[in-house]
């Protein structure tokens, strides 16, 4: 692993882009950036609001409303990024799959893939149907302008097809790690069509003013290592780097992966993002210092006391040592009911951490 931080080009200045992007390329920035996954959600008035007159895919689907949510979340907490609101779930439509919302049970894909037949007649050719992301982003950059990154985002092929596989959420992945175990040729017959569509799907993105691309792999933690190693990695590792050819930084998060991270990072994704399960300065190693890392304060800590609250933010940041490459984070999303004031209030104890 590479275990020296990318020197300063001696004619760079700091104001040379968003602090955000330059952290995820391991410049110098003058401060740590933050921003938070989920970021936009229930826990916030405004985006119940909203949510009182539409259902979140309307919110998705409707330019105006998508930008709206992001922006004003990310003026209400200050934060250095703006993540566009979306779903993961997305690009399932376009490939022939439906899916809904249900009641107190999360998305629910209404045919799920269970045979080679099944897969075979997912459809590649229809990403530009998620134009009305793009539209978002379009918005949300205009507003922006150079203040804040603008971070796009998807789903990791693994994560997809998941659920594409259950059908909703899962315990064991039975049915996933079956078909992979079982046709290894439709497997990555479905993970190759997944990435044409994800391709596109980014592209579309950043074309319209995504400065980063965040690939989300929820589940990929329900993976053995060496089922990551010889039934994902490749895959991913191809679909990271398509994105990067793009011309922008890619960050790789997921849960439960502290057993992953290295082979996490040899897919060459710029930023790592890590969960709140190990200390940051252990993952980081773990990663290796030439890649970037984002995080990692259990989202729940949003819950205590501030002075409870401020002890752990600092120690990430210690833990961090001031290293080119940090992106302050939380180790997975904003949960319903945290304190608006609480999210806020670590926005500003990263802004003003001394070591």
């Amino acid at each position: 692993m590479e275990s020296t931080d990318l020197p300063l080009p001696a004619a760079e200045s700091l104001l040379d882009g968003s602090r955000f992007v330059r952290a995820c390329l391991r410049r110098p920035v003058d401060r740590t950036p933050v921003w938070f996954l989920r970021q936009a959600g229930r826990y916030m008035q405004e985006y119940r609001d909203v949510r009182k007159h539409h259902t979140l895919i309307e919110i998705c689907k409707q330019p105006d409303l998508a930008a709206e949510v992001t922006v004003t979340a990310a003026e209400k907490l200050g934060v250095d990024a703006a993540i566009i609101f979306a779903d993961l779930l997305l690009p399932l439509e376009p490939m022939g799959l439906d899916f809904e919302f249900q009641a107190g049970e999360g998305p629910v894909v209404h045919h799920p893939l269970r045979t080679a037949e099944d897969i075979h007649a997912l459809r590649t050719d229809r990403a530009g149907e998620l134009d009305y992301v793009a539209r978002a982003i379009e918005k949300v950059a205009s507003h922006f302008r150079e203040r804040l990154g603008i971070i796009g985002f998807c789903g990791a092929p693994y994560t997809l097809a998941s659920y594409m596989i259950e059908g909703s959420g899962s315990r064991n992945y039975i049915e996933t790690k079956r078909l992979m175990y079982r046709d290894p040729t439709a497997w990555g017959s479905l993970l190759d069509k997944l990435v044409v569509v994800l391709t596109e799907y980014c592209r579309l993105q950043i074309q319209a003013g995504a400065d980063v691309i965040q690939i989300f792999d929820s589940w990929v933690g329900s993976l053995a290592r060496a089922d990551y190693r010889e039934s994902v990695l490749g895959v991913t590792r191809r679909f990271v780097q398509s994105v990067q050819q793009m011309g922008v930084p890619v960050i790789y998060f997921g849960v439960e992966t502290a057993a992953l991270l290295a082979d996490m990072a040899s897919t060459g994704a710029d930023v790592i993002g890590l969960d709140w399960r190990q200390p940051l300065d252990e993952a980081w190693r773990e990663v290796g210092y030439g890649h970037a890392v984002q995080g990692n304060l259990d989202p729940v800590t949003l819950f205590a006391p501030l002075e409870v609250l401020e002890a752990r933010v600092n120690e990430i940041l210690r833990a961090a040592g001031g290293r080119a490459g940090h992106i302050f984070n939380l180790g997975h999303g904003i949960v319903p009911g945290t304190p608006v004031e609480n999210v806020q209030a670590v926005v500003k104890m990263v802004r003003e951490y001394r070591d």
